[in-house]
């Protein structure tokens, strides 16, 4: 890996603001407003708050936002034939997929860092445990999630292949249980789609598998295998 050529290419996706908008800022004021900003923030929540719960998912939705948009782009320059500029170099492919997934885990670093500031000064409260093990949940996970750009990368073939797969996560947060609690027939739905078990994950340190139905109140256990699978 060029050491080099990955500060070009991490520079390069810092100057994209709007990107950083969506990726960093737009889900630290989601948290802000759905998590710290509500009366029942502070209410306990398994080994931690319910604004903990909210300050996880809003990070794990702004790091797999930042992986997807990589990997989307990653495929993008490749067919449109940066691969073979690259070829004229001594960079071989593993040494460019090694630099694309550094690049990846850093700027999907960034949201995380920046929410759980805020979950810091915004009385977010947990146990050591949860905070630690949830934020090496988050970023492990969302590099999964390049994996899915490169997937629509390929399959568009254009830049429109990194909007058309960060669209399509927005559709699938509200789907997967991420943006709120879901009950009945859609929990049961959200529970095939992907980010359900990445964020059930995440946010298990803090629930231990316990989820409460909105819509009666009940109080269910799913086992860790359960949102793994």
């Amino acid at each position: 890996m060029n050491a080099t050529f990955t500060g070009l290419e991490l520079r390069r996706v810092l100057r994209d603001y709007v990107s950083m908008f969506f990726i960093a800022v737009l889900p630290a004021f989601f948290y802000l407003i759905f998590g710290a900003a509500q009366e029942f923030g502070s209410e306990d929540a398994g080994n931690g708050n319910v604004a903990m719960y909210v300050m996880i998912s809003m990070a794990a939705y702004g790091a797999v936002t930042a992986t997807t948009g990589i990997g989307g782009m990653a495929a993008v320059e490749r067919m449109q034939g940066w691969g073979r500029q690259l070829g004229l170099t001594p960079l071989r492919d593993e040494g460019y997929v090694l630099m694309k997934a550094v690049v990846a885990v850093v700027v999907a670093s960034i949201p995380i860092t920046l929410i759980y500031l805020l979950g810091v000064v915004t009385d977010a409260e947990g146990s050591v445990g949860a905070w630690v093990l949830s934020a090496l949940v988050v970023l492990t996970g969302a590099a999964v999630f390049a994996l899915y750009g490169l997937v629509f990368g390929l399959a568009f073939r254009s830049e429109a292949a990194v909007g058309a797969a960060s669209g399509s996560l927005v559709i699938l947060a509200f789907m997967g249980n991420i943006f709120f609690p879901l009950s009945g027939t859609l929990l049961t739905l959200a529970k095939f789609t992907p980010l359900y078990g990445y964020v059930s994950l995440a946010r298990y340190p803090v629930t231990e598998g316990y989820l409460v139905n909105t819509s009666n109140g009940t109080v269910t256990h799913e086992a860790l295998w359960g949102a793994a699978g």
